[in-house]
């Protein structure tokens, strides 16, 4: 006779959630890994799918049970809870993929938002992919997304950086990798840091980069703050760091910014040309140099070289 499991006595019952005091029952999903996303902070934030699949999975893997546990009493969810974090170990995520190939249904989520995002998850993942196990995404709650948003900055392109490094030097080196990214900057960063953070950002980006810090958010003290880079970091330099968790939005560097960059480029290679040529031979130079427009360049360094005292004739 084939042994009972305790999944086996959870599937005779019927799965049941409450919302909104309200109980529904929940039908029994297919087996698998569902990734599943759950609030960000306020527990009102979560889809009647993901209560469902909580509530009829045979096991909720969970970043921290302690806090899961609270969304689950919070919705009579009963489901079994497991530890799964980023300690955890390959021994742990063996055993998992053996109830997986058993025909069971495992819920992964993190403490808050979507699995995987900054959060642990990747190699559970991996693992049953490659062990032909379906993954299902139960999509919902992202702090970057929510950010991103709130920010009132340009959406159409942006780059995910996660936390950056805690060490100014290597946080300056990061940010100088990133610099160049054509898109909008959405970074995690711990309240106790952000002034350090801002501060290098503003040195390392450009102060007049428009940026926002999103504080709390969903929260009863969701605070969102949108200036300059150079003027979040005066200002939490004075006030000191913030409490909650915290997300920056850096935008992209302004078109005006990017423009007096590259006129203060050419600037300097046609200054550098004319101290050994004259203005049509350093011109032609540095047009053949840059692939700019030679008769613009020409105009260019006719005007340098006017301007300066000891610039030579053509």
């Amino acid at each position: 006779m084939t042994q009972r499991t305790d999944s086996d006595a959870r599937r005779d019952k019927p799965a049941t959630f409450t919302a909104f005091g309200l109980a529904a029952e929940a039908e029994r999903p297919a087996p698998g890994l569902y990734v599943v996303a759950t609030p960000i902070g306020n527990l009102r934030d979560v889809t009647f799918r993901a209560l469902a699949t909580l509530a009829a999975a045979d096991a909720v893997l969970a970043e921290d049970t302690r806090v899961t546990r609270t969304l689950l009493m919070h919705y009579g969810i009963t489901t079994p809870l497991l530890s799964y974090h980023e300690h955890s170990n390959e021994a742990v995520r063996e055993r998992m993929i053996l109830r997986l190939q058993a025909g069971e249904t495992l819920a992964l989520v993190s403490d808050a938002g979507t699995p995987l995002v900054s959060d642990p998850g990747f190699k559970l993942v991996q693992a049953a992919i490659a062990a032909g196990i379906p993954v299902t995404p139960i999509p919902g709650p992202s702090a970057v997304m929510t950010a991103i948003v709130a920010a009132g900055l340009p959406t159409d392109r942006f780059f995910f950086e996660g936390f950056l490094p805690q060490k100014s030097g290597a946080r300056r080196n990061r940010l100088e990798a990133l610099a160049p990214i054509p898109g909008t900057l959405v970074v995690f960063e711990s309240p106790h840091r952000l002034p350090e953070m801002l501060a290098d950002a503003a040195e390392v980006l450009g102060p007049e980069r428009p940026a926002a810090v999103a504080r709390e958010l969903t929260k009863f003290y969701e605070t969102v703050r949108r200036d300059t880079l150079g003027a979040l970091a005066r200002a939490y330099a004075a006030e000191g760091p913030p409490k909650g968790e915290v997300v920056v939005v850096i935008g992209a560097e302004p078109e005006d910014a990017k423009a007096r960059e590259a006129d203060a480029g050419l600037d300097a290679r046609i200054e550098a040309a004319l101290a050994r040529h004259s203005i049509k031979d350093a011109a032609a130079l540095v047009a053949d140099e840059t692939g700019q427009p030679k008769r613009a360049v020409y105009a260019r360094a006719l005007a340098l070289a006017r301007r300066g005292d000891d610039g030579p004739d053509a």
